[in-house]
C-alpha cells in the first residue's frame, strides 16, 4: 500500500510555507525584503497601501533562522489540531483579526519595528486549551496556559529585550476570545442537522 502525503491543514501549511519561502528569498535572493515588506513600524501612515498590508505580512516575517524555527515549530504542532477542530475558514479568520488587530494595537503604543508570528503562537496555544470545552465551563487548562504563558508574557514586558510580550499578550487574548465565542466545525455542523 502507498502512502500519500496528505495537505491536512491548508492554511496553516500555506502560512507557513509563505513564512519559509519569504524568510529564504531574503536571505538569497532579496536582501531587503523582509526590512522593506514585512516589518510593521510604529511610524505608519493610512494614506500608504504598503503599510495595510505590513498589518498582516508582519506576521510572516522573521528575523533569523532560530526566530522562525522557534515560532514555526510551536505552530505547526498546535495549528493544525486548531483548524481541524475550527475549518479552515475560521482558521483563516483568527489570523488575520490576530493579526491586524495586535498590528494596529503595536502602531497605537509603539514607535519600534515588530515583525514574526509568535502572537499567532500564542493565540494557538490559548485556543488550544479549549479543546474540550462544554458550555458554560471554563477549562482548567486554560486557566493553567493564561497563568504560565500570559502570566510570563506581562512579567517579562518590563524588560528590554527585543520582544514583543505585547503582540503576544494580544494573540492569546484574541486565543480566549476565539476560544469562548467560536463554536468549532464539529458543534456548528451538529446544530445545522
Amino acid at each position: 500500500m502507498a502512502l500519500k502525503v496528505k495537505y491536512n491543514a491548508p492554511v496553516v501549511l500555506t502560512f507557513s510555507l509563505v513564512c519559509i519561502i519569504v524568510f529564504y528569498l531574503d536571505k538569497w535572493v532579496f536582501t531587503s525584503l523582509i526590512d522593506n515588506n514585512f516589518v510593521l513600524f510604529g511610524r505608519w501612515s493610512p494614506t500608504n497601501p504598503m503599510d495595510y498590508f505590513r498589518l498582516l505580512s508582519n506576521t510572516m516575517g522573521h528575523a533569523s533562522q532560530e526566530h522562525i524555527i522557534g515560532n514555526l515549530s510551536i505552530f505547526l504542532l498546535i495549528a493544525p489540531m486548531m483548524e481541524e477542530k475550527y475549518g479552515s475558514r475560521q482558521i483563516a479568520m483568527m489570523i488575520l483579526v490576530t493579526a491586524v488587530a495586535s498590528g494596529l494595537l503595536h502602531v497605537f503604543f509603539f514607535d519600534h519595528g515588530v515583525l514574526g508570528a509568535s502572537g499567532l503562537v500564542f493565540m494557538f496555544i490559548v485556543l488550544s486549551s479549549f479543546a474540550d470545552v462544554k458550555k458554560g465551563s471554563i477549562p482548567m487548562t486554560f486557566i493553567l496556559v493564561a497563568i504560565f504563558y500570559l502570566g510570563s508574557e506581562v512579567i517579562h514586558s518590563f524588560e528590554n529585550d527585543q520582544i514583543s510580550q505585547f503582540g503576544h499578550i494580544t494573540g492569546g487574548v484574541l486565543g480566549a476570545i476565539f476560544g469562548f465565542i467560536i463554536p468549532d466545525a464539529k458543534s456548528s455542523a451538529e446544530g445545522l442537522v
